[in-house]
């Protein structure tokens, strides 16, 4: 089990992009930003970037305007 948000998640498996999918987050018009056990991923390596049990992610959404 992993911590997301500070809650615990069962990770159906994958890396990050799985991850967003299992939540039913929409990464691709930008605006979210994963840090994992600390550190902020570059979306450039979410596919390649494996998550294990007790990893402490975040994901936060950037909202843009005025």
């Amino acid at each position: 089990m992993i911590m997301v948000n500070g809650e615990p998640f069962t990770l159906n498996g994958g890396g990050i992009r799985a991850l967003l999918a299992d939540k039913g987050i929409d990464d691709a018009q930008g605006g979210v930003a994963v840090a994992v056990n600390g550190e902020v991923v570059p979306r450039g390596d979410w596919d390649q970037t494996p998550l294990q049990p007790d990893d402490m992610i975040e994901i936060v959404h950037i909202v843009r305007g005025g």
